[in-house]
């Protein structure tokens, strides 16, 4: 993914700010809970396209949590 569309990109619903998920090639927006899909290298910036994030994968993975108890 090119680094300057990274830092273009925000959330298509509350634009905020977007993590990249190299390994699972999705574009994730903690405030919402979505998991937006990159495909042959192009985001996937439709909300009925997203992923919904379940519980523990966005609180263990939100910024400033580590995932430990």
């Amino acid at each position: 993914m090119d680094k300057e569309l990274l830092a273009m990109l925000v959330c298509p619903l509350c634009n905020g700010k977007l993590k990249y998920d190299r390994e699972a090639q999705e574009l994730l927006c903690y405030y919402d809970g979505l998991a937006y899909p990159i495909q042959d290298g192009i985001p996937v910036m439709l909300p009925e396209e997203a992923r919904v994030m379940d519980a523990d994968e966005k609180l263990n993975t939100s910024p400033g949590r580590t995932g430990e108890a």
